[in-house]
């Protein structure tokens, strides 16, 4: 798939999706901060979170608390939303440093205000995962969707991914636990492979909310092409997300790491070139294991294989030795060579 002018998949490192999400707590001024320091690390990509609250909850939200906060998912969003011109100037500045803006709608609304001004494509968060209208409502914009899959099978899956399939859209989605943060007892690595099995004309990534960058790196292995994490500019904040939120440095860790791993991922299995002197003294050459006489008809208990690789017969050819006639006399852990034989 393509976002913006980045092309995502097998061939191209890792897509890092820095998620700022709400760790700004509705300061248009961290956010900034953040997405600056964001493209310091070298990331090319921010994602946003979108609330408009009043489309996106009823009034029973005001009684819902969640797992990783201690007031209502309500209160939550309204203190922590920007303002509709405040996502605006975050977007132009986070384009502005050259970098991709992403924001996840959570409305209807939220989804014709990202599509209003213009987004590349968008993301949806593993709890829309299974809100079939709106998926239908943001595949009509016709821009690539990259959709979570936490909470979710890969059964309960196959409605949403139909829609995405019936539009045309270009699209991925990730495997993730939506636990704030997933101990690995719950976090599924197969999930990634569980996906492209599935899902064959998708591009697969992870979304990860575990401590560290271990998972996340570890998926890239799986062949994921896309790596979302939380992101604040220091852990030291507060807010929900934070506690498995990465820093700056933690960030440039895992785009440095991730693409180590793509670029070695697609190495053939070899002997490679700058390992050839490591060869030559790390392999065995055949040697005599005893003093031998001419005329001597080779046994298996007359041989071994010893370094340096540097002789004539390499240990890999040991068997070819054995049942030969010496012509010269040869002494214990002298390298033997072909010549040496009739």
């Amino acid at each position: 798939m393509k976002l913006a002018h980045r092309e995502i998949g097998p061939a191209h490192p890792p897509l890092v999706i820095a998620e700022i999400g709400i760790n700004h707590e509705g300061d248009l001024n961290v956010a900034k901060e953040m997405v600056r320091m964001a493209r310091d690390a070298g990331c090319e990509c921010v994602k946003h979170q979108t609330h408009i609250v009043e489309d996106e909850m009823t009034a029973e939200a005001q009684q819902i608390f969640p797992p990783n906060a201690d007031v209502s998912i309500w209160e939550v969003m309204q203190r922590c939303a920007l303002s509709r011109e405040d996502e605006i100037e975050l977007k132009n500045y986070t384009e502005s440093l050259g970098m991709i803006y992403l924001s996840t709608p959570f409305s209807r609304a939220a989804a014709d205000f990202l599509n209003d001004i213009d987004v590349s494509g968008f993301k949806i968060g593993s709890g829309e995962a299974d809100n079939l209208p709106l998926i239908r409502h943001i595949a009509r914009f016709g821009k690539p969707i990259i959709m979570s899959t936490g909470m979710q099978t890969i059964e309960t899956m196959r409605a949403s991914v139909q829609i995405l399939e019936d539009s045309g859209v270009e699209y991925a989605l990730l495997e993730c636990t939506n636990l704030y943060p997933s101990p690995p007892e719950i976090v599924s690595l197969k999930g990634v492979t569980d996906l492209k099995a599935a899902f064959p004309n998708a591009t697969v990534g992870f979304s990860d909310h575990s401590i560290g960058p271990t998972m996340a790196l570890a998926s890239v292995a799986l062949g994921a092409t896309i790596l979302e994490r939380h992101y604040t500019d220091s852990r030291y904040r507060k807010g929900p997300d934070i506690s498995c939120s990465m820093d700056p440095a933690e960030l440039k860790f895992l785009i440095d790491r991730s693409k180590e791993i793509h670029t070695a991922l697609h190495n053939e299995k070899q002997r490679t070139g700058p390992e050839e002197d490591v060869y030559r003294f790390a392999r065995a050459s055949v040697v005599a294991d005893k003093d031998l006489p001419v005329g001597h008809l080779i046994t298996e208990a007359d041989i071994w294989a010893r370094r340096p690789g540097s002789g004539d017969i390499a240990g890999y050819d040991f068997d070819k030795v054995v049942g030969k006639t010496l012509k010269v006399a040869v002494t214990h852990n002298q390298q033997l060579k072909w010549s040496d034989f009739d």
